[in-house]
């Protein structure tokens, strides 16, 4: 429906396709989350039940990308013109991708700039810490050189990660089989509780990563998520103090002012 609403179905033709959408950074805030004298869907519902995949994440207007905050936390984005109210779904998995700063060699004495380690607050900053905020994991990627190309493959392929994924999720399928969620990511309130409740070691390692972290109540509610998630690719039923550790490792930590 969205697509059709967008103009953007192959000849007419229903997908079973997922989306994958991937603006580039010079993107409007009306191209990202809708607009226009006509109001249509932006990148953000057109990559409903996708990927949506923001490449240069601090080139983007920070304007614009804050306008993705409240899409983010409720699946939906709300266009308001004078002559129109729409409001489209905009569930989407979020990826995105940055350099650790402008010149892009933090990590590299001989390469980066004059301003290290300056520059890369001052670049980072550029994205909001709300926003922030709303990214479950965030993943420290090293530069690949020349000899690592040359490397056997990981002992762990595509097929095999793909194969772990599609049981977590066939799980969930099954967890809330009667429940409007479908995933961990749409778990909130009571039913958040009485299935990503950690147990005893695992409480007291959030409540002590709350009080040192800074988390905020939105960033506590998706450790809880993620630690459920990542017990469901263990295979495990309850969530234990070991999932609550990794996902608190994916966590970005407040600046201390």
């Amino acid at each position: 429906m969205v697509g059709s609403v967008a103009g953007t179905l192959n000849g007419g033709r229903l997908t079973r396709t997922r989306p994958f959408r991937a603006p580039h950074h010079s993107a409007s805030m009306a191209a990202l989350v809708g607009g226009g004298l006509k109001v249509k869907p932006g990148e953000v519902s057109l990559a409903h039940l996708g990927v949506l995949f923001l490449d240069e994440l601090p080139e983007f207007q920070r304007a614009v990308l804050d306008s993705l905050r409240q899409p983010l936390e409720t699946g939906t984005v709300s266009v308001a013109r004078a002559n129109a109210h729409v409001t489209f779904p905009a569930r989407v998995q979020l990826v995105a991708a940055m350099n650790p700063c402008r010149c892009g060699h933090l990590g590299d004495a001989a390469l980066a700039c004059s301003r290290a380690p300056r520059c890369a607050a001052d670049y980072q900053a550029k994205v909001s810490g709300p926003l922030l905020d709303r990214i479950d994991l965030h993943v420290d990627v090293q530069a690949v050189s020349a000899a690592d190309l040359v490397l056997p493959p990981p002992a762990e392929g595509s097929a095999e990660v793909r194969a772990r994924v599609a049981a977590a999720r066939s799980v969930q399928a099954a967890r809330y089989a009667d429940h409007p969620a479908r995933t961990n990511a749409e778990i909130d309130g009571a039913l958040m509780e009485a299935v990503a409740t950690p147990d005893e070691p695992g409480r007291k390692l959030l409540a002590q990563a709350s009080e040192a972290m800074r988390l905020s109540a939105r960033g506590y509610t998706r450790i809880l998520r993620v630690a459920r998630t990542i017990a469901d690719l263990a295979g495990s039923e309850d969530v234990g103090r070991i999932h609550v550790a990794e996902a608190l490792s994916y966590r970005r930590q407040a600046p201390r002012s």
